[in-house]
C-alpha cells in the first residue's frame, strides 16, 4: 500500500503545475536569455546598454580581471570585450550601471571578509559607440564609508543626478550610503549612510526615470519609490525568479521589465515583467498613452490576486483530495 505522504505528494504534483502562475520561473519569454560566453562563469552584476538596444554589459566577481563583457540578449553571445586600463588590479567586482552621461561605472566593492579593506573602487569609462574588442582608459575613484569598512554588492548611479550610491549587504545592519555629487579622481569619496535596509543585498538599480529603485538578494526582492533621494515603501513586491546564485538585476530600457541575473557558467538572465505601482512613472504614463495599462494598476494588481487565489485553491484542493482518498485506502486495507 503507498504511504499517506506519498499519496498527497501524487495529488499536489498532478494538480499544481496547471494552476501556479509562471511568470516569474519563465525563461522561454523573448527577453530572457542565457549567457553562452564560457568565460563568464560569475556573472555578478547586470546593466542595459543605452546606446545599444538588447545589448547588456556584464562581469566576473573575485580576480577574474579588468574585462567588461557586452551580451546579446538575442543570442546570449559576448558581441564586445572591455579591458579596462589604469585600474590595478581588481579585487572583487560586483556591480555595475550606467549614467546619464552615458559612462558605464563598475563597482569594485566586494569585501567578503565584512571589513579587511580600508577602502574599495568605482572605475569608470564611457560606454563604447561601436561594439567590438576593445581597451580603455578608466578613472578610478578610491571610496569609503563614514562608519567603517564593510561588504557591498549593489552601486547605482542616479540616473537624473548622476549620484552614486551603494547598499551594503549585510541583513543585520544594511544601509544605503550616498557618495558626494561628484566622484573625484583625487583623494578619497566619503559614502555617508542616508537609509536603512532590512535585506541582504546583491544588487540593485535604478530605474530609468529614477523614480523607482529595485534591491534584490538571493531570496528576496524589494522596490521602492525614489523622490529626492529617499526610499518609500511600495505596497507590491516584484516577482523574484528562483535562480541558482541571485546576483544581479537591472531594468529593461522601457522601465516594463526587470532582468534577473544569476551566477555559474551557461547562467540564465530572466524577464519579469512589472505592472501596478511597480511601474516606473514614465513607463505607466507611456503605456496609459498607447492605451496599453491601467495606470492605477487596479486591474493588473487584480489579476495577481486572482493568480494567488488559483494557486492557493489549487493547492487546498490537492490537499483534500489527498487525505480523503489516503485515508479512505487506509480504512479498505483495514
Amino acid at each position: 500500500m503507498r504511504s499517506l505522504p506519498s499519496v498527497l505528494g501524487a495529488a499536489a504534483l498532478v494538480v499544481l503545475p496547471a494552476a501556479a502562475p509562471a511568470a516569474a520561473d519563465d525563461h522561454t519569454s523573448p527577453s530572457s536569455f542565457t549567457i553562452e560566453d564560457s568565460r563568464i562563469t560569475e556573472s555578478s552584476g547586470l546593466a542595459a546598454s543605452r546606446a545599444h538596444p538588447g545589448v547588456y554589459w556584464t562581469h566576473n566577481d573575485s580576480d577574474d580581471g579588468p574585462y567588461i563583457y557586452a551580451v546579446d540578449s538575442k543570442t546570449g553571445r559576448t558581441v564586445a570585450t572591455v579591458t579596462m586600463r589604469g585600474v590595478g588590479s581588481p579585487r572583487d567586482v560586483e556591480a555595475i550601471s550606467i549614467g546619464p552621461d552615458g559612462d558605464i561605472y563598475v563597482g569594485d566593492i566586494g569585501d567578503n571578509l565584512d571589513g579587511t579593506w580600508s577602502h574599495v573602487w568605482i572605475y569608470r569609462f564611457p560606454e563604447p559607440k561601436t561594439l567590438k574588442n576593445t581597451t580603455v582608459r578608466a578613472v578610478q575613484y578610491t571610496v569609503k564609508y563614514e562608519d567603517g569598512p564593510r561588504n557591498a554588492e549593489a552601486m547605482m548611479i542616479d540616473p537624473k543626478t548622476g549620484r552614486a550610491y551603494i547598499a551594503s549587504k549585510s541583513q543585520k545592519d544594511g544601509g544605503l550610503y550616498a557618495g558626494p555629487k561628484t566622484l573625484s579622481p583625487s583623494g578619497t569619496n566619503i559614502f555617508r549612510r542616508v537609509d536603512d535596509i532590512g535585506m541582504e543585498v546583491t544588487d540593485g538599480a535604478f530605474a530609468p526615470d529614477a523614480s523607482r529603485l529595485v534591491l534584490r538578494g538571493y531570496f528576496e526582492v524589494a522596490e521602492f519609490r525614489w523622490r529626492g533621494g529617499k526610499l518609500e515603501d511600495l505596497k507590491e513586491e516584484p516577482d523574484l525568479p528562483l535562480q541558482r546564485q541571485g546576483e544581479s538585476v537591472t531594468f529593461t530600457p522601457d522601465g516594463g521589465t526587470l532582468m534577473y541575473g544569476t551566477e555559474g557558467p551557461s547562467s540564465k538572465v530572466t524577464a519579469v515583467k512589472l505592472d501596478g505601482e511597480l511601474l516606473p512613472d514614465a513607463t505607466a504614463k507611456e503605456q496609459k498613452k498607447n492605451g496599453g495599462g491601467d495606470s492605477t494598476g487596479a486591474s493588473a494588481a487584480s489579476d495577481k490576486e486572482k493568480d494567488r487565489n488559483l494557486f492557493k485553491g489549487a493547492l487546498t484542493f490537492a490537499v483534500a483530495a489527498a487525505l480523503f482518498f489516503g485515508l479512505r485506502t487506509l480504512f479498505r486495507r483495514r
